[in-house]
Parts: structure tokens; C-alpha cells; sequence
């Protein structure tokens, strides 16, 4: 691994191996008298999907979760997720739902998970709202930990610092949320060179953000990708250039999404909760979880930013090209954290302070 040392653009690298090995863990009923849902059917359109409720269920005295926050598929197929438990932050299953490896002891605000592969090898990016960003390969192997944004003179030492999701660029760069903190985008080169704070931190103007929870970059313009940053509490979505300025958002009225999710031509997002009510963020008197808790449900919107599916949420409507309020319809969901996309257009659905409950798989239809 290469050493780099330490000075303004500072990051920390490390070499931890896990100690967790391969190991495969029997399918445990959390509350046998839950019904099935395997026959039952939610969505709209053409991205219509059977729910399977228990497809991730494990003992949870010997593989517990708290928050199941997001999850990526590698190159292998495998079904990679992050959580907040440090009995074993990262679950990997195969795509039946068994259990293949567990890892992880120490990320106890566990949160956001990217795969990045750079032509030869499958690389992790987690994101723990403690306070770090950490690199590592599939098996726990940490390559680079980025520490308070203090260290490289982006940030106040007194600023909060809390990351919540990772994107990485076409050329390898890293673009870290703050989401929970200080409501910026940090851009780093790949090798953790500083390179821009992105946005004007927390607020409703247009390159401002109100829980900048979630990042991705849409490839979906080959010639011109871009990026997607989630304004949850906006509930929205606003696209930047990849060197920070602003250039549209995308409005999901009553939706409170996640990160967004881009698998061939569609967005997907998982949404936390959905509110009656428009929101500003500190306004703890209109808080939408006082009035819709547990409401969360699926979005997908085509190429054209047009939502077209909410599985488990009401049908799209849109009046005179607008669209209208989104609300939960079937109670599937708890808070939908993310969601991650298999090559045969499977769903499945990490939901935070959700009862503890293990991933939901979404069987298209």
C-alpha cells in the first residue's frame, strides 16, 4: 500500500485486518406469527415487484443488526450491507439470502456504502457518521481513513462532521456528503488530495441543502455525468457538474429520500418517510415524523426525472406536468434507508429504525 504522509490534505492509512472469517448462518424467524408476503404485490406499471419480507432474516444472537443503512452488489454478485452493529458492521449475502462473511467491529455510526472498481479490483467506501470516511477491501482490509475536514483546511475545527454517503468519479475522485454535519460535498482525488467543499452548506437556497444525506454520480449522459446530491428534508434531488455548480433539482413532493440509486436508464431511492407537510429543517414543530412515522416507501423515476413506480407508496400522479404529493399507501415499510438493484432488476430494501429488521428483497414481477 502506498504511504502517504501526513499534512494538509492528511488522511490517515491503515492496514486492519478483520478477523471475522467465511462462515454461513441459518435463516431465523424474528416473530414467527409475522405473516408471509411472498404473494403480495406492490408498485406501479411496469416496475411492479413480490415482496419477500424474510429473504435476509439471521439469527440475531449470533449475526445481530441495529440499522440495516444501505447495500451494494460487487462484481461476484454478492449482496454487500453496512449497518451500526459492531457485533459485525458489513453482511454479505449471496442472492438466495445466505450468509456468506461478516466483518466489522468498529463503525459504530455505520451508514453509507459505495463500491468502486477500479478495472481490477472491487474497493468498499464507508461512511461512519462518526466522524470518518474509510476505504477497505471487500474482505475489511482498510486502505485510507479521512478524518475531520479540519485536518486538510476545509473546515473549522468546531465545525460537525458527520458523512453520511460516498460517490466516486469517472478519474477516481471521492466526493464524501456531510449530511449529518455540516451539510457540504467534500471532493478529494483518489490518493485523498483535498480538492473543493461543493454547495453553501446547510439552508433552502438552490445550491444549499437541508440533510445532504445522500450522492451518486449519474452516468445515465455518458458524455456528461454529473452529480446527485439528496436534500432530504427539501425532499428533493439537485444535480451539480462534477467541479460543483449547481444545475437543477428534481422535486419529490412529501418524499424524504435517500441516496439516489442509478441502475440503466432509472433512479431508484429508498424514502425514509413521507409527510402530509412541507418541512424546513430545524423547524422541530412541523417534524414529519411527529405526524407520519414508519411511512417510508420505494421511488423510481425514468431518464426524464419522471416517477414512475413507488412501490409501497401511492401511485404517481401528476397534474398538469406537476407532481403531486407522495405519501406511503401499503404498511411494508418502516423507514426505506436505501436500496440496491440486481442484474435481474431485484430490490433490496435496508430500512433504518425498523424494529431491527434484516434486508427486504423485492422480486420483480
Amino acid at each position: 500500500m502506498k504511504k502517504i504522509k501526513r499534512n494538509r490534505r492528511n488522511f490517515l492509512s491503515t492496514t486492519a485486518k478483520a478477523t471475522a472469517g467465511v462462515f454461513v448462518v441459518p435463516h431465523f424467524n424474528i416473530n414467527s406469527s409475522k405473516p408471509k408476503l411472498t404473494e403480495t404485490v406492490i408498485g406501479h406499471g411496469d416496475f411492479r415487484y413480490k415482496v419477500h419480507k424474510e429473504w435476509g432474516n439471521l439469527d440475531p444472537s449470533k449475526t445481530p443488526v441495529n440499522n440495516c443503512h444501505e447495500m451494494v452488489m460487487d462484481s461476484k454478485n454478492r449482496l454487500i450491507m453496512v449497518g451500526d452493529n459492531t457485533h459485525n458492521n458489513v453482511l454479505i449475502y449471496d442472492k438466495s439470502g445466505k450468509l456468506l462473511d461478516s466483518w466489522g467491529i468498529r463503525y459504530k455510526g455505520g451508514h453509507g456504502l459505495s463500491l468502486w472498481n477500479d478495472g481490477v479490483e472491487d474497493f468498499l467506501f464507508i461512511c461512519d457518521t462518526d466522524g470518518s470516511m474509510v476505504k477497505t477491501t471487500l474482505d475489511g482490509r482498510e486502505l485510507m481513513l479521512l478524518g475531520h475536514p479540519s485536518e486538510y483546511g476545509a473546515y473549522k475545527k468546531e465545525d460537525p462532521f458527520k458523512p453520511t454517503e460516498t460517490a466516486i468519479g469517472p478519474n477516481g475522485d471521492i466526493y464524501i456528503a456531510d449530511g449529518y454535519g455540516s451539510q457540504y460535498v467534500l471532493q478529494f482525488t483518489k490518493d485523498g488530495e483535498f480538492i473543493r467543499k461543493i454547495g453553501n452548506g446547510r439552508g433552502t437556497d438552490k445550491d444549499q441543502f437541508q440533510t445532504a444525506h445522500g450522492i451518486c454520480i449519474d452516468y445515465r449522459i455518458k458524455t456528461s455525468p454529473t452529480l446527485l446530491i439528496t436534500s432530504r428534508a427539501s425532499n428533493s434531488f439537485k444535480r451539480f457538474t462534477l467541479d460543483g455548480n449547481y444545475l437543477e433539482e428534481i422535486i419529490l413532493p412529501g418524499a424524504f429520500v435517500c441516496r439516489p440509486v442509478i441502475h440503466h436508464q432509472n433512479l431508484y431511492a429508498g424514502v425514509c418517510w413521507s409527510s402530509k407537510i412541507d418541512f424546513i429543517e430545524g423547524n422541530m414543530d412541523t417534524h414529519p415524523t411527529r405526524t407520519n412515522p414508519n411511512s417510508g416507501f420505494v421511488t423510481i423515476l425514468d431518464i426524464n426525472n419522471k416517477v414512475v413506480s413507488n412501490p409501497g407508496g401511492t401511485a404517481p400522479n401528476y397534474n398538469n406536468g406537476k407532481l403531486q404529493r407522495m405519501m406511503q399507501q401499503e404498511p411494508v415499510f418502516h423507514h426505506c434507508h436505501d436500496v440496491c438493484i440486481d442484474n435481474d432488476d431485484n430490490l433490496y430494501v435496508c430500512q433504518w429504525n425498523a424494529n431491527k429488521a434484516y434486508p427486504i428483497k423485492l422480486e420483480r414481477v
